[in-house]
């Protein structure tokens, strides 16, 4: 296995610039996932690291060797699409052993490695077939195959699970897991599944507009989001965003919004006086919102009262929609509590878990 480092990596298309500057070192068995919208830029970026695009800036290394000019064949990549990419009149066996074939490996080691590909993924009994005669999980476990066989530095994987059902894709992606921490592979996932993102990658990486936005281990990255769209972005249902103006009395210094009132925190406090800032975001993940029905015991000042819109009930959890003034805030309670819409209700946000966002462009995270 190897490792991959892009520097200064960039990709223009017909005079739109998608890809902008990413620097990026993915260590050697790492297992590394972009995450982002649709046309962030993160599978141009596996694409550039394949060779099946042009870098029109910067440089690609792999295992220590610089393949920003080189062809594909020579990268000692595999590649696994979103369409799987079989060829429909071969065999599973002839499939995974197809490029092999190409290299012009000795037939008895094609047979071999086919052989061993087969049994690691349970797929010895598939051999004979075609791919019109899989399951979509048997076809994604051959074109896993087709790829491990090849005994790539670097495996690059673009969507390989949304053709899959919900139940499927989750059982794939702890298969998935399981195979890379088995082979000890360096791995480069591209999804725009968050939840993919979070269960697989021991780093995620959040991409939005071409560039960057986000680098770290999936729960760092969920705890700590470095500007607002990585807030609104990862997690679900996502983070709730107010904006409020600052407060200040003699006794007390309060965020407002619209219905919305928060205390200001020992860990904020400090940072938000001196920064003199007028408006600040506040960003509250929707588990952090506690639903008080009746009187509230033990629980600090201020209360918001608020109306739930909406209930939906999930079997582990229940989701409520909440309106709290002008604003609509998202929770999320046990799905033992039962709620009703139009139920009236106060809501309560901990200071202390609440984030504080730049009210600018870009919105960078305070604290």
């Amino acid at each position: 296995m190897a490792q991959v480092k892009l520097r200064d990596v960039s990709k223009v298309f017909k005079k739109s610039l998608v890809v902008d500057g990413v620097n990026l070192d993915i260590a050697d068995g790492e297992f590394v996932v972009l995450v982002g919208p649709s046309g962030c830029g993160k599978s141009t970026t596996l694409n550039m690291i394949a060779g099946l695009e042009s870098v029109t800036s910067g440089d690609i290394e792999i295992g220590n060797r610089v393949v920003t000019s080189l062809p594909p064949k020579d990268r000692r990549v595999a590649m696994v699409f979103q369409s799987y990419a079989l060829y429909p009149h071969m065999t599973v066996a002839e499939n995974l052993g197809f490029g092999l074939k190409v290299s012009r490996v000795e037939p008895a080691e094609i047979t071999r490695r086919v052989a061993a590909v087969a049994e690691s993924l349970a797929i010895e009994a598939l051999l004979g077939r075609k791919p019109r005669e899989l399951s979509g999980g048997q076809r994604q476990r051959v074109a896993l195959g087709r790829a491990i066989v090849r005994d790539p530095a670097v495996f690059l994987l673009d969507e390989p699970l949304s053709n899959l059902d919900a139940q499927l894709r989750g059982q794939m992606r702890v298969e998935l897991k399981q195979l890379q921490e088995r082979l000890r592979a360096t791995v480069v996932h591209v999804t725009h599944d968050q939840v993919e993102a979070m269960t697989l990658g021991s780093r995620i990486v959040v991409m939005q507009g071409g560039r960057i936005q986000q680098v770290g281990a999936p729960l760092d990255v969920y705890d700590h989001p470095a500007n607002q769209f990585v807030a609104r972005f990862i997690g679900s249902p996502p983070m709730n965003l107010v904006r409020c103006r600052l407060e200040r009395d003699a006794d007390t210094s309060l965020l407002r919004a619209d219905g919305f009132a928060l205390g200001v925190s020992p860990r904020n406090r400090t940072l938000i006086e001196l920064s003199g800032e007028a408006e600040v975001v506040v960003g509250v993940r929707p588990e952090h919102v506690a639903v008080i029905e009746g009187t509230a015991v033990g629980v600090q000042w201020p209360l918001m009262p608020a109306s739930i819109t909406v209930v939906e009930p999930l079997g582990n959890q229940t989701q409520l929609s909440l309106s709290v003034g002008k604003l609509t805030l998202g929770a999320v309670v046990p799905a033992d509590r039962r709620f009703r819409p139009r139920q009236s209700v106060q809501v309560f946000v901990d200071p202390s878990r609440a984030l504080l966002f730049d009210a600018g462009e870009g919105g960078d995270a305070i604290c």
